[in-house]
């Protein structure tokens, strides 16, 4: 039973591939999607192994910090069956979807059903937020957060008339302030997140998760004459950067023999580094960067995580 949660925010700054293992189409390389919607999203599962990673670079075969990490994450696969880990991560969904937009640069996208998805996991950590009721926008139109010349909206080749809703202005400040990590480099994203939130109609937003991603041609080139191998073209899919996610960190008291660490010194421990045997370098997660998904050597998968606090 987890005891404790505490919602995280994951906010692109790079390209992200988390892949769905199996091709479809032309792409080779596609990112994870959710079943029923086809909207993105990140594996619980692949968030716990990388923020696992990013921890261990700090133990640096420190073994009593290692044994630290392994009590609040589980143990190495070798010994998995000892006990069982205190941490565990809920699947990150889309929250914001960043869309080209010609007088904007870009706007963060999102939909009605993806406002109440992030609302329930907000209230499944038992933190109230009062947005209000957020709209339903028709064929051709949107709700926005900030308002937009003539009453109009250029999204890629889409036009959609537009006007301002107090409940998208609400969430859009809250976001603002809780979703983006701290310090002068995010204030102006924080401004426009302020600003720039879209909320499209179920039908748009999809339209553009699906087609709006980052599509990227690879070729694999031979050692030896330097050229094109034959079947060496493939296309990887990412997120897009300024991507906006939202998950849930879960934790329980320590499930070793001696269960000496509460779920809330595990949380905070996790969150921000605090507890025993913690060295000086280690921040833990809250606001931190780390690398998640493939492609790291070419710069992927670069996302900084948000701990929502009340």
């Amino acid at each position: 039973m987890f005891e404790k949660k505490v919602p995280l925010f994951v906010y692109c700054v790079s390209p992200v591939h988390m892949g769905a293992g199996s091709s479809i189409g032309i792409i080779d390389n596609p990112i994870q999607r959710e079943r029923h919607t086809d909207y993105p999203q990140i594996a619980g599962s692949g968030l716990k192994g990388a923020v696992r990673h990013h921890f261990l670079a700090y133990m640096k075969g420190d073994k009593e910090k290692i044994q630290l990490l392994e009590r609040a994450f589980g143990p190495s696969p070798d010994a998995g069956d000892e006990f069982a880990g205190a941490v565990s991560f809920s699947d990150a969904q889309i929250l914001a979807f960043p869309v080209r937009c010609t007088t904007r640069a870009f706007v963060y996208a999102t939909s009605p059903t993806v406002m109440a998805k992030a609302l329930r996991v907000l209230e499944l950590s038992e933190m109230k937020v009062d947005w209000g009721t957020i709209p339903t926008p028709t064929e051709g139109s949107c709700a926005t957060a900030g308002l937009f010349e003539k009453g109009k909206v250029l999204l890629e080749n889409f036009e959609f008339t537009c006007a301002q809703s107090e409940p998208v202005k609400r969430a859009a400040a809250w976001l603002a302030e809780k979703a983006l990590p701290a310090g002068e480099a995010f204030d102006f994203f924080r401004n426009k997140l302020k600003y720039d939130l879209v909320l499209l109609p179920e039908e748009d937003f999809s339209y553009f998760v699906r087609n709006a991603t980052v599509v990227e041609p690879h070729v694999r080139i031979s050692d030896e004459s330097g050229t094109a191998e034959d079947g060496g073209l493939f296309y990887t899919e990412n997120l897009p950067p300024e991507s906006i996610l939202i998950t849930l960190l879960m934790a329980s008291k320590e499930r070793t023999r001696d269960r000496g660490l509460e779920a809330s010194q595990v949380c905070d421990w996790t969150l921000h580094g605090k507890g025993e045997q913690v060295s000086d370098a280690f921040k833990g997660l809250d606001g931190q960067m780390i690398q998640i998904g493939g492609d790291a050597t070419t710069g992927r998968g670069q996302v900084f995580f948000k701990a929502v606090t009340a």
